[in-house]
């Protein structure tokens, strides 16, 4: 018998329209949207739905992201789909534990939207970069960064910020010390680095006060037990006991999402069907550089969910 995931994509994923058809003919999805709208003050369905400027910006995405990819999730269990297992990318892992049964959902909603406020201004726009480093191995890439070490960049100037999938991993941290990983990189084989336009060093020791920050909020918040596991970023292994939940979101702000390695883990345990909630396939085309023999399903759009639907229930 399969052994299902429902995996959250991260930042980047959102755009305009995305949860718009669950809207209009899913009566949870339509109050999950609304409810959230009222609770945070704003416009969710012009944030989601409607061509415009903020989406993109970290401190409204993360909230309309989380909603949308709850409101399909929802729906999609009212329908009768059912997960043994979760994980999200980055700011996805409120969604996972959300739908684990560890959070409410307006609570997942709430703490993402001071998330993504805390992490667009703990560090002061220009100082911090992330870059994405195609075609060079995890292991060569860690070495790169450990070699600059002492060359006028100091130990944590630069890191690991997302181990997305075999030949494409981010490097995060000061802007300088990105840039000069950078050339070393491709000195040592990289086929290709990208800087980013992101508003921030995102998975860097530069946010750890945006953690710190971070963990007060946590302290306001009832969780439950999970029904669950969920697949943490920070160690890439399950949690099944929610007492260790708020330390790890605490902890995942500053740390490495090691999405990779918790794709492997899950497989490992007996994992073989993952079904990606939310817009955008990001999250089923790294699962072909790790591994092609499991099954993906996406759920974007009320018309993929019916087809999941059929396949999985």
């Amino acid at each position: 018998m399969s052994k299902i995931a429902f995996i959250y994509p991260g930042q980047g994923a959102q755009k305009a329209g995305m949860g718009a058809d669950f809207y209009e003919k899913g009566g949870t999805a339509k109050a999950i949207f609304d409810q959230a709208g009222e609770i945070l003050g704003l416009d969710m369905k012009a944030l989601c739905f409607e061509e415009n400027d903020k989406l993109d910006l970290t401190e409204y995405t993360q909230a309309a992201l989380v909603t949308t990819c709850l409101a399909m999730t929802r729906t999609a269990k009212e329908r009768g789909l059912k997960a043994d297992i979760t994980a999200g990318l980055s700011l996805g892992e409120y969604c996972a534990v959300a739908a684990a049964g560890g959070m409410e959902d307006m609570d997942a909603i709430r703490l993402v939207r001071r998330r993504g406020i805390l992490m667009q201004n703990t560090v002061p726009a220009g100082e911090g970069g992330m870059c994405a480093v195609m075609g060079l191995e995890a292991s060569k890439i860690e070495e790169v960064i450990d070699e600059m070490t002492g060359f006028g960049i100091e130990a944590g100037d630069v890191t690991v910020a997302n181990y997305n999938c075999p030949g494409q991993i981010v490097i995060t941290g000061k802007k300088q010390a990105v840039e000069a990983a950078a050339g070393k990189m491709k000195e040592a084989g990289a086929k290709r680095t990208m800087m980013l336009n992101v508003s921030g060093p995102f998975h860097s020791p530069m946010l750890a006060a945006a953690g710190e920050e971070l963990g007060k909020e946590l302290e306001t918040v009832r969780l439950h037990p999970l029904r669950i596991p969920y697949v943490t970023n920070v160690t890439a292994c399950k949690v099944e006991d929610i007492a260790e939940t708020k330390g790890l979101l605490k902890e995942q702000v500053s740390s490495s999402v090691r999405w990779m390695q918790s794709m492997e883990y899950m497989i490992q345990e007996g994992t073989d069907t993952f079904v990606e909630i939310g817009p955008g396939k990001t999250l089923a085309g790294f699962m072909k550089k790790i591994n092609r023999e499991v099954k993906v399903y996406n759920i974007g759009s009320w018309e993929d969910m019916e087809k999941t639907l059929e396949c999985l229930c």
